[in-house]
């Protein structure tokens, strides 16, 4: 299937690794061009030279830390020309109520909270001026399968859901779409080093990980890349209709399964 993005031009955030990086390799496929953001440097050089090469399409690059205002605007501004917006920086630690003391609550929602809203307002009123464009949020599921041990990511992800929602519900207004995706367990390097510290810790054995895999659905977490597929799909005329939802992809986990 066409998504007829070829010569769309793309920004995704935390682009580096896992999710984000999965998401360049879909819309690079689809002959996009990308602007990627993310903190390493290093990592989204290699990755954009990679990309270049293997598809011919135009890749430039942003260090930037979205807990910064400076860099929100450097950011938005170098995205003046955009079409579409993947929202995806984010690194909300796991832990109960008595373990994420202000600081650590405050300082997660910066990047995934307040890092999705400040840019999305910048990008917005410029997609808004030059008659349209896309807002994918990657959120997470936690935001509607709650989970006390990961308060702190739950009511970041459920403020993020409204937020995707109540913008979305009004945007077709002004051309734009926004929706919104939420992974259930995804097997990206920061998983298997949770779940490599659990075992460590419940076993004594950080080998043993894929164990807690066996009760999920299919007996493994979604791959990174089929997230990045949905993302290049919403983001496409082919979800033209779609804006103001959002899309569970945790193999059923919220909806009851185990």
């Amino acid at each position: 299937m066409d998504l007829h993005l070829r010569g769309k031009r793309v920004l995704i955030t935390g682009a580096s690794k896992g999710i984000g990086a999965a998401a360049t390799e879909a819309f690079a496929e689809e002959g996009a061009h990308l602007l990627l953001a993310a903190r390493s440097g290093d990592q989204l050089k290699a990755l954009a030279d990679r990309l270049r090469s293997a598809h011919q399409i135009d890749v430039a690059t942003s260090i930037v830390d979205l807990r910064k205002a400076e860099d929100v605007t450097r950011l938005a501004r170098e995205a003046a020309d955009i079409d579409v917006l993947v929202n995806n920086a984010g690194d909300i630690p796991g832990g109960s109520i008595d373990k994420i003391d202000e600081a650590t609550w405050r300082h997660a929602w910066e990047l995934k909270v307040f890092g999705y809203i400040n840019l999305t307002r910048q990008i917005y009123a410029q997609m808004k001026a030059k008659g349209g464009g896309v807002i994918v949020n990657d959120i997470g599921a936690a935001g509607e399968k709650f989970d006390a041990n990961y308060i702190c990511g739950s009511a970041g992800n459920a403020a993020l859901m409204a937020f995707t929602r109540a913008l979305g519900g009004k945007s077709l207004a002004d051309n734009i779409r926004v929706v919104g995706i939420n992974p259930g367990p995804v097997g990206t390097d920061r998983h298997v080093t949770l779940l490599k510290t659990r075992a460590k810790q419940q076993f004594g054995d950080e080998s043993r990980y894929k164990e807690f895999q066996k009760s999920l659905p299919l007996g493994r977490p979604a791959h990174a890349r089929e997230i990045g597929d949905l993302m290049a799909f919403l983001a496409s005329d082919r979800a033209g209709y779609t804006s103001g939802v959002i899309y569970t992809v945790d193999g059923g986990i919220s909806a009851g399964w185990g």
